[in-house]
């Protein structure tokens, strides 16, 4: 099915070769919008729908991504992150469709929260998807997001059920996300899943700091210190009773 001259989608920006977000080296492509406002997002510029993002024809991308192939080896790819890629995801299926028909292994970075029959069909076409966990108790999500969880735990169960591949990711910020009860209910929630190939803890960081104070924005975690390595461990020691295929990233 060829891809709709009117295929635009909003790209907030590229990485050519990417290792953090997928398996092998990934051409990223950042997409523009999103339905979140976590307290830590590094890239808070994203989250509008429009922003500063350029209108990119789905040809473009495809035509970047198989020039890039012969980089990828046999387990890098694309991967879409962003913002949050299935909020564009009426205009991503027919790419996801080409890429799929080019032999390019894809990714999705998301949270979860955003489902109708677009983002079903993408998923659908995605090789593994980067699910976002961001909390377990539902308070404390709120606090953090401005938003419900219980769309992206949904959004795993049907992953599950589907029998679609997925890596869990967990923000640890001290002070927010770290309650040993939210990690054990975590664990709990996820332990008996059997699509999760990989479950990523990642440290809080504070590189996008400085695009808040671009954008005239508050930082609100900014008394928030990064994590020690005694906090990382003991996180990683609780659900490394659940998950033996833990990652500290």
């Amino acid at each position: 099915m060829p891809i709709p001259t009117d295929a635009l989608l909003r790209v907030h920006s590229y990485e050519s070769m990417g290792t953090f977000d997928g398996p092998g080296l990934r051409y990223v492509v950042f997409l523009q919008g999103c339905p979140f406002r976590c307290l830590y997002c590094a890239n808070p510029d994203t989250i509008d729908a429009v922003g500063e993002s350029q209108p990119t024809s789905a040809a473009h991308i495809l035509e970047q991504a198989v020039s890039m192939k012969p980089f990828f080896g046999r387990r890098g790819g694309i991967t879409f992150s962003g913002g949050e890629p299935t909020v564009q995801a009426e205009r991503l299926v027919p790419l996801l469709r080409q890429l799929r028909e080019a032999g390019i292994h894809i990714c999705v970075d998301s949270n979860g929260a955003v489902w109708n029959d677009h983002v079903e069909e993408m998923l659908r076409l995605t090789d593994l998807v980067l699910l976002d966990v961001k909390e377990m108790n539902p308070e404390r999500h709120l606090r953090l997001t401005g938003r419900s969880g219980e769309q992206t735990l949904r959004t795993a169960e049907w992953l599950e059920s589907n029998g679609r591949p997925f890596w869990l990711r967990y923000v640890l910020v001290p002070g927010v996300s770290d309650f040993e009860e939210d990690l054990h209910a975590l664990g709990r929630h996820f332990a008996d899943y059997r699509q999760i190939g990989r479950v990523e803890l990642l440290p809080y960081h504070t590189l996008g700091v400085h695009k808040y104070e671009a954008l005239g924005w508050d930082y609100a975690l900014k008394d928030v210190k990064e994590n020690t390595p005694e906090q990382l461990e003991r996180a990683a020691s609780i659900l490394r009773g659940y998950f033996p295929q833990l990652v500290v990233n």
